[in-house]
């Protein structure tokens, strides 16, 4: 039996080769922690770069911090989301230099240096927040690798001892009323809920009485019908169209519906079946597939989307809605470098500003309101082609250029339309600063920031105090033979 044993048995070689493998990996980790830092360092000191040169803004909709945020995403194609992590993670490391400078020489990775930033982030006395800042970055270096929760835990064994009101409570999971919707795949998207008792009964009843709405004849089974009749109710509509095929059917005419519209662009052969392409969901990053858009198209009213190659300028501001329904279309998104805020929710901007620039597809294009901001009032330059391109031109000579999101799906919306030129020269007044007009912030980034680590401190003093009482609260007196018993 031992003999078998030493069969299975196996001694790694210890060569020249597997030497340099290991150190390679090791090498490698060490320089891959030390460009997250870089990149983190650099980020933080642009946003000083720029705080030096125009102020913090800080009461404006969109401050320097934003601004810098969405000069980052366009630097690394990132939402402005990512780039606002950046940046947060970036002026940490000033609040915590000596963990910054253990995370610089590569001996701890991106993941716990951000550890350690929430871990630290309620502390608000300079002293404590040095003392932890030092502890931390002594003991870093030299933790085993550790899960999340041992590694928060270790953290918190820092803080607390250096202030207790400072440390991260784990929240509890609000079990409140909410609806969550999954990932949307192959046209479908999971719905989850949790309702009151009294709503959700009334919402099966409805979904009832809509899946019952419709003929005996109608193709789909009792869970198909009430899954099409949430989307009904979704509509504002009063009852489910039917499926039958009967054209004398008095359930196959289509519902009324209230005032909300889904708007999806596809071929006109994918919506008679003769094409594979999918569809786009305006508003969201879904693909209907081909199937679906027959199906849908049997029920949907059809707009077709007239290209405006060859017409002419539209006289006045606000585009025509067959001109807003074309670009939102073409772009699908915002067209600044980095942001993918869906195009229903972005504003149609003059490339060329009115009245010197027409109101033409081609000077017509979509930005989200914090990119529309940022081209009003911190510089941004951008160039519009005529087949929808847009060449951008940002603050430090930075050049971007982005294509309309229907470049792929539907190439035909990127046809040349005619090269927009200017309706007059445009002054250089309107090329200024109008930061008169820029919308102001109600609360500062700093005053919002200081009001949550205040709400979280007194939160964490609470449950200290009350766990306090209960460990040492006096015990019940004790009782004389003379008083009654206790019932």
């Amino acid at each position: 039996m031992f003999a078998s044993q030493l069969h299975d048995y196996f001694e790694p070689s210890d060569t020249a080769e597997s030497r340099a493998l290991l150190a390679s990996i090791g090498a490698s980790a060490r320089a891959e922690n030390q460009a997250a830092a870089r990149r983190l360092s650099a980020v933080a000191e642009l946003f000083e770069l720029r705080r030096r040169e125009r102020g913090e803004r800080s009461d404006w909709a969109v401050d320097t911090w934003a601004a810098v945020g969405a000069e980052v995403a366009a630097a690394l194609r990132v939402s402005l989301a990512m780039a606002g992590s950046y940046l947060n993670y970036g002026l940490e490391m000033k609040r915590l230099p000596a963990v910054a400078a253990v995370f610089i020489a590569g001996d701890i990775d991106m993941q716990m240096f951000r550890t350690i930033v929430y871990r630290t982030s309620l502390i608000s006395d300079a002293a404590a927040m040095a003392d932890v800042d030092r502890q931390v970055a002594e003991k870093a270096a030299r933790w085993p690798s550790m899960t999340r929760g041992r590694l928060a835990s270790e953290i918190d064994r820092i803080v607390a001892k250096c202030d207790p009101d400072a440390v991260q409570r784990v929240r509890e999971r609000a079990r409140g009323r909410e609806v969550v919707f999954g990932d949307p795949e192959n046209g479908c998207t999971e719905l989850m809920g949790r309702l009151f008792s009294t709503d959700a009964e009334a919402l099966d009843r409805r979904l009832d009485v809509l899946a019952r709405s419709v003929c005996d004849a109608d193709p789909r089974d009792v869970a198909l019908r009430r899954a099409d009749a949430l989307g009904a109710l979704a509509m504002g509509a009063d009852r489910l169209a039917c499926r039958c095929g009967a054209v004398e059917c008095p359930a196959a005419q289509q519902p009324r519906s209230g005032a909300v519209v889904i708007h999806v662009v596809a071929e006109e052969a994918a919506l008679q079946g003769r094409s594979g392409t999918p569809g786009h969901l305006l508003g969201s990053d879904t693909l209907l597939p081909a199937e679906l858009l027959a199906e849908l198209a049997t029920q949907a009213r059809l707009s077709p989307l007239i290209h405006p190659a060859d017409l002419p300028a539209e006289p006045g501001y606000r585009p025509s809605r067959a001109l807003a329904d074309f670009v939102r279309a073409r772009d699908l998104t915002c067209r600044a470098p980095g942001c993918d805020r869906p195009a229903t929710q972005c504003d149609l901007d003059h490339t060329i500003p009115y009245p010197y620039g027409p109101t033409h597809a081609g000077n017509i294009k979509c930005l989200c309101r914090q990119h529309h901001l940022l081209k009003t009032f911190w510089g941004w330059r951008d160039r519009q082609l005529a087949d929808g391109t847009v060449i951008w031109n940002l603050p430090g000579k930075q050049t971007y250029v982005t294509t309309p999101g229907s470049a792929l799906l539907f190439p035909s919306l990127m046809v040349p339309t005619r090269a927009p030129k200017p309706v007059a020269d445009v002054p250089a007044a309107a090329d200024g600063d109008r930061s008169v007009l820029m919308p102001r912030r109600k609360t500062t980034r700093a005053h919002n920031r200081a009001r949550y680590i205040t709400a979280q401190r007194a939160r964490n003093r609470a449950l200290r105090r009350a766990r306090h009482d209960v460990l040492f609260r006096p015990g019940p007196a004790a009782q004389s033979d003379d008083d009654p018993p206790p019932f």
